[in-house]
C-alpha cells in the first residue's frame, strides 16, 4: 500500500516536474527541489525549494525557473555551444547570457505562456541583486544587460523593473557599437550555430574581440584544405622512382654535411659570444656586488599563491563601534533584544547546559591506588580474597583544561538579512557570555563588502582599462564586533550593528576565513577553535563577472584545506539552509535558522568533550535534523 504524503506541496511539485519534462521534450529528465542554486547538470535539473506553506512567490519562482531551464534543455546543444565559445572571461559571459536569452525567446515565440513565468524569475533575481537601485552603467553587469536586450528585441516584451533599468543603462552603448549586427537577430534566432556566430560578432563590436580566440569556421576550412593537400602529396609520380631517389640522396649528402658543419660553427660562435658578454658584465659590476632582482610581491593568499586581488587599497578591517555612533548602537541593540525576546529563554537554557558540561569536564578524573583519600569500593573484592592486601583509596583531581580561545566568524551577507542575522547575533552574544564564565575567551568577527557591484575597486579597474581576469574585484569589509580580550559587557551593543540597514552586502568567504585564521595564530592560547556560520557559497557579482565562475569557491576550498592541514586551529562550520559539509570536514547543516542555537552549543560542547568516542560520533554528523 502506498503511503500518502502529508506535505501539501508534494502534488504541486509532482505536477510541475511532469510539465517540465514535457516542455523540455525529455521524459527521462530527473528533477529535484533544493535550497542550492537551480541549474542543469547532465540528466538532472535542480529547481528552487517549495516549502509546505507554498507561498505565491515560491510557486511562481519555481514555475519560472522550471520553464527557463526546460527551454534551455530543449533548444540548446552543448557541442555547438562549446565549438563557438570564446576564451576570455568577459566575452564568455556575454556569449552565455545571449545564448540563455535566445533559448527563452525561442520558447516564448512557440509557447507564449512561458514568457510570463520567466518574467517572475527575472524579477526575483533583479530584486535580489538590487538592479533597480543602480544609477550608473559602470555598476551594472554588461553581460546581463546584453542578455536582457536580446530577449527584449526578440520577444518585444517589456522587462521587469530592475532588469529594465539594467538594460536601459547599457542599451545606448550596445546599439551604438553593434546596431548593424543586431539587425540580423531575427534571421539567426532559431539556428544555434548561426546565432553563435552572430553573438561572436556582437562581442567583437563591443570591444572584446581579443577574447574570442580563433574562429572555428576558419579553422574548419583550413583543416579541409590541409587534408586535400595531404591527399595530393600521398599520390606522387612513381615513374623512375628508384633512380630519382638514389640520385636525390647522392646530391643531398654533401649539402647535409655542409649544413651540419655550419650549425656547429654557429653554435660555437654563439657560445663564445655569451662567454664574452658574461665576462664584460662581471667587469662592469662593482667589486663585491651581485645583480639583484626585485623581490616578488607577496601573494594575496597563503592558501593559494595564484589567487589574485585587483587592489587592496579600499579594503578595511574595522571595529564595529566605528561604523555607528554609540547612541545608534544602543538603539539597534535594544531593537535586537526586542525582536528575539521569545528566543532568549531557549538559547539561555542551552548555554547553561553547555556551561554545566564544561565545568563538569574541568574536574572529573580520578587518581587510584592512593594511600589516603576516598575508599575505592570497586577494589574491595581483592581485599576480601586476600586480607593481607592493603586497602586502596582514590581522589578526584582537576583535569588540565587547556587555555582556549573561540572565534565566531559570522556571514554578514545580504542573504542573511532578517531573522537569520538576528538569531546569529543573539546566539553569539549568549554563547560568548557563557564561555567567558568558563574562562574561555571569545572573539566575534563578521565579514561582508563595503559596496554592491564592486565599489571603488571596480571603478579603478574600469578607469585603468578593464584588465582581463583581475581577480577579486570588490572592497572587503571585515568587522571586529568583539576582541578576544574584551569583556562581553563592554561590547554587547556592538552586535546590534548587524541590524543596521545597508550593512549586509556580498560575501567573500575565503579571504574572511583566512583573516580570522591569521588573527588566531597570533593568540597565546594553547587551544584555538574557529566556528564559521554561513548561509551560502561565496558570491560577489563584480568578481564573478570577470573571473571563472568557481573563482571564489575554489579559493574557499583552498583556505579550508590549508587550515585543516596545519591543525593549529580547530575548524567547524554551521550552514543555514546551505550544505557546507561539501567544503568543511567538520560541519553540520541546519534547515531552519531556529535550530542555530542548538547546533552552536552542541558543536562547541563536542569539542570540549574528553570522551573521544562521543566526540567522534558528533563530528561524524553531517546534517542536523
Amino acid at each position: 500500500m502506498i503511503q500518502k504524503s502529508d506535505n501539501p506541496a508534494d502534488p504541486f511539485k509532482k505536477a510541475l516536474a511532469e510539465a517540465t519534462k514535457v516542455l523540455a521534450d525529455d521524459p527521462d529528465l530527473g528533477i529535484t527541489y533544493s535550497i542550492d542554486p537551480p541549474g542543469l547538470s547532465g540528466e538532472a535539473m535542480r529547481l528552487p525549494q517549495v516549502s509546505r506553506r507554498m507561498t505565491r512567490d515560491e510557486v511562481l519562482l519555481a514555475r519560472g525557473t522550471a520553464d527557463a531551464l526546460a527551454l534551455r534543455r530543449r533548444y540548446h546543444n552543448d557541442a555547438t555551444h562549446a565549438r563557438y565559445a570564446p576564451q576570455g572571461e568577459m566575452a564568455r559571459a556575454l556569449y552565455e547570457a545571449m545564448e540563455t536569452a535566445r533559448c527563452e525567446a525561442v520558447g516564448a515565440r512557440a509557447m507564449p505562456g512561458t514568457a510570463s513565468n520567466i518574467d517572475v524569475m527575472i524579477r526575483t533575481e533583479a530584486e535580489r541583486k538590487g538592479y533597480a537601485q543602480i544609477t550608473q552603467a559602470a555598476d551594472a553587469p554588461l553581460a546581463t544587460a546584453a542578455g536582457y536586450l536580446i530577449r527584449h528585441l526578440a520577444t518585444g516584451r517589456p522587462l521587469p523593473e530592475g532588469a529594465q533599468n539594467v538594460m536601459e543603462l547599457w542599451r545606448g552603448f550596445i546599439e551604438q557599437q553593434a546596431g548593424g549586427t543586431l539587425d540580423a537577430l531575427d534571421e539567426t534566432l532559431a539556428d544555434q550555430a548561426a546565432f553563435a556566430r552572430f553573438a561572436r560578432q556582437v562581442i567583437k563590436d563591443l570591444g572584446y574581440g581579443d577574447q574570442l580566440g580563433e574562429d572555428p569556421d576558419l579553422e574548419e576550412e583550413s583543416e579541409e584544405q590541409s587534408e586535400e593537400t595531404e591527399e595530393q602529396q600521398e599520390q606522387p609520380d612513381t615513374t623512375g622512382e628508384d633512380q630519382d631517389q638514389s640520385t636525390e640522396e647522392a646530391e643531398a649528402q654533401p649539402d647535409q654535411d655542409q649544413a651540419e658543419s655550419m650549425e656547429a660553427a654557429e653554435a660555437q660562435v654563439s657560445m663564445d659570444d655569451m662567454a664574452e658578454m658574461e665576462m664584460s658584465e662581471e667587469a662592469e659590476l662593482p667589486e663585491g656586488e651581485a645583480p639583484l632582482e626585485p623581490p616578488a610581491p607577496p601573494p594575496h593568499s597563503a592558501a593559494d599563491p595564484n589567487y589574485k586581488v585587483f587592489t587592496t587599497d579600499f579594503d578595511e578591517e574595522i571595529p564595529a563601534e566605528d561604523l555607528a555612533e554609540p547612541a545608534e548602537l544602543e538603539r539597534l541593540r535594544a531593537y535586537l533584544d526586542q525582536q528575539l525576546e521569545p528566543l532568549k529563554g531557549a538559547v539561555s537554557r542551552l548555554a547553561n547546559k553547555l556551561q554545566r558540561r564544561l565545568q563538569a569536564q574541568q574536574s572529573r578524573s580520578w587518581e587510584f591506588d592512593l594511600e589516603e583519600g576516598i575508599l575505592d569500593a570497586g577494589r574491595l573484592a581483592r581485599v576480601v580474597a586476600n586480607p593481607t592486601t592493603p586497602l586502596s583509596f582514590k581522589m578526584e583531581k582537576d583535569t588540565e583544561f587547556r587555555d582556549t580561545v573561540v572565534t565566531l566568524l559570522l556571514d554578514n551577507s545580504g542573504s542573511m538579512r532578517g531573522r537569520p542575522i538576528s538569531i546569529a547575533a543573539i546566539c553569539a552574544d549568549v554563547l560568548a557570555r557563557t564561555l567567558e564564565r568558563c574562562d574561555v575567551k571569545v572573539e566575534i568577527l563578521g565579514f561582508t563588502t563595503r559596496a554592491w557591484k564592486g565599489g571603488q575597486n571596480r571603478e579603478k579597474w574600469l578607469a585603468e582599462g578593464r584588465a582581463q581576469a583581475p581577480g577579486r574585484l570588490n572592497d572587503l569589509r571585515h568587522i571586529v564586533y568583539k576582541k578576544a580580550d574584551a569583556p562581553m559587557r563592554r561590547t554587547r551593543n556592538n552586535l546590534g550593528l548587524m541590524m543596521k540597514e545597508g550593512l549586509l552586502k556580498e560575501n567573500i568567504d575565503g579571504e574572511a576565513l583566512e583573516w580570522a585564521h591569521r588573527r588566531m595564530l597570533f593568540r597565546p592560547e594553547a587551544r584555538k577553535i574557529l566556528m564559521v556560520i554561513s548561509d551560502g557559497a561565496p558570491v560577489d557579482d563584480s568578481t564573478l563577472s570577470v573571473n571563472p565562475a568557481n573563482y571564489l569557491e575554489k579559493h574557499l576550498r583552498d583556505v579550508i584545506a590549508m587550515v585543516e592541514r596545519r591543525k593549529a586551529v580547530e575548524l567547524i562550520a554551521i550552514g543555514i539552509g546551505h550544505d557546507v559539509t561539501r567544503y568543511y570536514e567538520h560541519a553540520v547543516t541546519i534547515t531552519d535558522v531556529e535550530q542555530l542555537a542548538g547546533a552552536m552549543t552542541e558543536q562547541l560542547a563536542s569539542l570540549f568533550d574528553h570522551d573521544r568516542r562521543a566526540r567522534a560520533r558528533f563530528l561524524g554528523i553531517k546534517k542536523a535534523v
